[in-house]
């Protein structure tokens, strides 16, 4: 059945003909074309009506609002946004430039004559092969001519009448000269120094995802330390973010010319900006530890694992990535359709605009990333949200997996900005080697070298690059991984980190070889204008320039013990004690010969020579082979501590406790493994206080090549001196103020000396009254932790006090003396030493402030004051890391020292100097420690080769290739 059977059926009137039924029929039939025709007569009018009643589809010209009720200002706003969104960044041009957009007027130019300059690239023609082993750089003699802001002119003898009437000119004696030093992994400015809480705006910790916050609003160019930086060299820095987020936010490229004093119109955060015109954007993240450390709350907050930072990660790039498909969507649509016809605005957030532009391709990256699983991680991300990585940043595994850092998207693998050698400080740098730079230039990848100011002092970012030098690394390389290829990496590949016509003129002149023990800056351009009014420029002989050494291109191969060896081409003997008669031949060099780890014959040793070749005694001909005292280290963790940051493998704090060192020695670590490899075969360890750089408690004297505590000569001396700290840490638990310390201290002193004149014996041999006692009679050294020179004043009070009382006369060092300087002719009477660590401070924190930075800003450092005061000093470590770096440390200071102290009063600074100051016997040469080095260990080439180190054996260090 369909649809009409369900109708009623109509039946005709009965009785009616058939021509009367059939005339209504046709009535009806005209009845319903009428009212049809009125239906649509009255449709019509009606839609008649409405398109009268209705607005245009266009506006008017003079309309200000669309059909969809938006504003048609906004819409042509959004629309211009659209063409900034789509617009890629180029690096801004240098050649071409007639003036640097920094340039004040009213600067006159500057001829720097008669330079040796570094021009930061090879000779023309040089094949890129050629050019990556080094061939085609070098030293050239030019002038250089420094004209608006820009490098004008780099020629031989470029004449005055070539230039402006009103050039200044600079003449270089023949030193040398390179573009300013970039340091790519800086805080300066947001992590103001001296550190306070008030000044400390590094990481915004409200969120873990923040890619919103821009250093540029908390940038403080008041921050004494930018001052401190340039006067290493370092014209250019990226400041950046904390790492304490995954994503930190917006970093910026300044220089460092501040206001009036460095030729600048005004003191601001936008004046320091390196490119005024902003062509590229910079952010930082952070993989790893920091972010699951800060935020991670079981049940509360995350993340609290790498795989919750990875959600975290991706999460927010895949909000980025929907705002940014939302734009471009609106954007196609405005252009295809016009403005007044698109129903909303253009969708923008603020919060996830930043990260927009870096998939966009509009941000420069860089990720803080240690370990493996952290940089494949990353790099996945890169590649599944599709951006570029300009550099992971500590990167200490980088070295491990080059193929892993090939595979980032984009085709450019990122650099890795990384220290020289500072690692242990938590789990995710406890892997990593000083040779990763070497290792990833060999596999063609980009090692570049940073501070993390106020991590390392940015002052001497050079040194990481020297030191990268030292372990490996091409000369040119090393150069290049704090000026050339910062540079690239932060888009000024044509502004910065050469010395050519249209390159700013941001240029250094040095005392001597950049990488070389020491250097430091005569003077400093930025953007040709003269950073220093009256300079300090150091005493130093003629610039001898290194001569790249291709033997620094081995690693060291795996360690080998030897209980007989012979060393023949020794030059240079610098021993306490010899134990045979020497006949030093400086030229040809004399022999040494060591049996059962102990030195046996020095000089021509004919007899032994010819010995060996029956015994099959091994024989190592050494270039240029120095044999010097091994180094102690004094003031650190080692022994103590494995990780600084991991609780489990330190021995602890100890606030409340007074405790022996010797009872928490713990061998056989990586900390100690680098320390014997480089020459430091003693420690002397003290326990800590409340972490970090304090102690509390009796001191250790032991081997660091030892294996166990129960070894036999493990331990040299036991409760080596009694240490306590006097610096903020001390203002806890129950002591309010270091008034209240100094206080505590003095009266242990008195009750000490109390007890001694009455004859009490002490229960416990142990005891911290015991211990003082001995301080108290002279014969224990009493080492205070302290930086203040107001503290150490109060010290000396404090010792004269007690020593009024007594007959005998205080043993007192001061060990970290950053301001120890001021107090130098007191110290000198008093007979009290310095153990200086750091040796080159600078104001971290309150109690350094005043800390001497050296040239050219001041003249010397606290260890020249000391040394001019007849002040006993020695050189400490304030950070474990800092073994390898012992022999260079004593370099600065016989390079920088202008004669106070030669070679052996050099290395006494960290050897026999730190026995002096504690009244103990050195474990010298005659107990087999000794170490032998090719070059001098003061300078940047040298190399350990064998080390004593009272074991009864020989270490030796065979060459491996890469």
């Amino acid at each position: 059945m369909d649809d009409k059977s369900s109708l009623p059926f109509q039946q005709p009137a009965p009785g009616r003909p058939r021509w009367q039924r059939r005339r209504p029929r046709r009535s009806a039939r005209r009845t319903a074309g009428l009212l049809l025709s009125a239906c649509l007569c009255f449709i019509a009018y009606a839609q008649w009506r409405q398109l009268q009643l209705s607005p245009p589809a266009v506006p008017p010209a003079a309309s200000d609002i669309t059909v969809h009720g938006l504003s048609v200002k906004r819409l042509q706003d959004d629309l211009a946004t659209c063409s900034a969104l789509r617009k890629k960044p180029q690096d801004p041009i240098g050649l071409g430039r007639k003036r640097n957009s920094r340039y004040i007027d009213g600067h006159a130019p500057t001829l720097i004559k008669n330079a040796t300059v570094w021009i930061g690239e090879p000779k023309e023609g040089t094949s890129p092969e050629a050019a990556r082993n080094g061939t085609g750089y070098g030293w050239t003699h030019s002038d250089v001519y420094l004209e608006y802001g820009l490098i004008q002119k780099v020629e031989a003898a470029i004449s005055l009448s070539s230039v402006a009437s009103d050039t200044v000119v600079f003449d270089a004696r023949g030193r040398p000269l390179t573009a300013g030093i970039i340091d790519m992994h800086s805080h300066a400015g947001v992590g103001s120094l001296p550190s306070l809480w008030g000044n400390e705006d590094t990481n915004e910790m409200s969120a873990n995802i923040s890619p919103f916050v821009r250093v540029i609003d908390a940038l403080h160019p008041g921050d004494p330390q930018i001052q401190v930086i340039k006067s290493g060299g370092v014209t250019t820095s990226l400041v950046l973010p904390g790492s304490g987020n995954n994503m930190g936010g917006e970093a910026y490229v300044i220089k460092h010319a501040v206001g009036k004093p460095g030729g600048r119109n005004e003191t601001s955060a936008a004046d320091l900006l390196a490119d005024p015109d902003r062509n590229w954007r910079y952010m930082k993240m952070a993989c790893g530890e920091n972010a699951k450390r800060v935020y991670g709350r079981p049940g509360e907050a995350g993340p609290m694992s790498r795989m919750g930072e990875s959600w975290d990660f991706r999460h927010a790039f895949e909000q980025a990535t929907k705002l940014v498909r939302e734009q471009d969507d609106w954007c196609d649509a405005a252009v295809a359709l016009g403005v007044h016809n698109v129903k909303n605005y253009l969708p923008q957030e603020l919060r996830w605009e930043s990260l927009g532009a870096l998939l966009r391709g509009q941000v420069h990256l860089n990720t803080h990333c240690y370990t493996i699983s952290d940089l494949e991680a990353f790099i996945d991300h890169t590649n599944e949200f599709k951006f570029k990585l300009r550099a992971f940043h500590h990167a200490h595994q980088t070295f491990l997996v080059p193929e892993i850092l090939k595979r980032a998207y984009g085709g450019d693998p990122p650099a890795s900005a990384l220290f020289a050698d500072n690692m242990y400080y938590k789990a995710e740098a406890n892997v990593a080697s000083e040779f990763a730079g070497k290792i990833l230039w060999d596999n063609g990848l980009t090692p570049i070298y940073v501070s993390d100011n106020p991590v390392l002092n940015a002052q001497h970012v050079l040194f990481e690059a020297a030191k990268a030098y030292k372990y490996g690394l091409p000369y040119h390389a090393a150069l290049a991984s704090v000026t050339t290829a910062p540079a690239e990496r932060l888009g000024f590949g044509q502004r910065l980190g050469k010395i050519q016509p249209g390159y700013d003129a941001d240029v250094v002149v040095w005392d001597s070889d950049p990488l070389s023990v020491g250097a430091a800056p005569v003077q400093v351009w930025i953007d040709g204008t003269a950073q220093f009014k009256d300079p300090v420029e150091l005493d130093k002989p003629v610039v001898d320039f290194i001569v790249p050494d291709q033997d620094l291109s081995y690693i060291p191969g795996e360690p080998i013990q030897a209980d007989e060896v012979v060393f023949t081409g020794v030059t240079r003997v610098l021993l306490d004690k010899t134990p045979v008669d020497q006949t030093l031949h400086r030229d040809q060099g004399i022999t040494a010969v060591f049996s059962k780890g102990k030195l046996t014959c020095l000089g021509d040793c004919e007899a032994e020579l010819q010995a060996t070749v029956d015994a099959n005694t091994p024989v190592i001909h050494l270039k240029n082979g120095y044999l010097t005292e091994s180094f102690t280290a004094f003031g650190s963790k080692i022994g103590l501590n494995a990780i600084d940051a991991e609780d489990d493998t330190d021995n602890g704090p100890n606030p409340n406790s007074f405790v022996r060192a010797e009872d928490g020695l713990v061998l056989d670590n990586q900390k100690l493994n680098a320390s014997y490899t480089y020459g430091v075969t003693k420690a002397i360890s003290a326990p800590s206080f409340r972490g970090g750089f304090s102690h509390h408690g009796t001191s250790v004297g032991f081997l660091t090549g030892a294996k166990s505590v129960v070894e036999r000569h493990t331990v040299f001396a036991s409760d080596v001196s009694v240490h306590y700290t006097l610096d903020a840490s001390a203002k806890q638990d129950g002591t309010p103020s270091i008034s209240a310390a100094i206080g505590t201290l003095r009266r242990k002193l008195l009750e000490a000396h109390a007890s001694l004149r009455s004859n009490e014996t002490t229960k416990d041999a142990y005891s911290e009254s015991s211990f003082l006692q001995k301080v108290v009679n002279g014969s224990l050294p009493l080492v205070i932790t302290v930086h203040s020179a107001d503290t150490i004043g109060a010290l000396l009070k404090v010792k004269k006090a007690v020593e009024e009382l007594t007959t005998t006369s205080i043993r007192l060092v001061i060990l970290g003396g950053a301001e120890s300087w001021l107090v130098a002719e007191e110290l000198a009477a008093a007979k009290v030493g310095v153990v200086l660590a750091p040796l080159q401070s600078y104001a971290v924190n309150w109690d350094q402030r005043l800390a001497l930075t050296g040239a050219p800003l001041t003249n010397g450092t606290a260890v020249d004051k000391l040394l001019e005061a007849g002040v006993v000093t020695a050189i400490g470590l304030e950070e474990d890391w800092l073994v390898r770096d012992l022999g260079l440390l004593a370099g600065i200071v016989f390079r920088n020292g202008g004669g106070k102290v030669d070679e052996k009063g050099a290395l006494d600074l960290v050897s026999g100097n730190v026995y002096k100051l504690l009244g103990l016997k050195q474990p010298g040469v005659q107990e087999g420690h000794f170490v032998i080095s090719e070059g001098s260990p003061l300078d940047i080439g040298s190399r350990v080769k064998a080390i004593g180190g009272g074991t009864g054996q020989v270490t030796m260090f065979a060459k491996t290739v890469t």
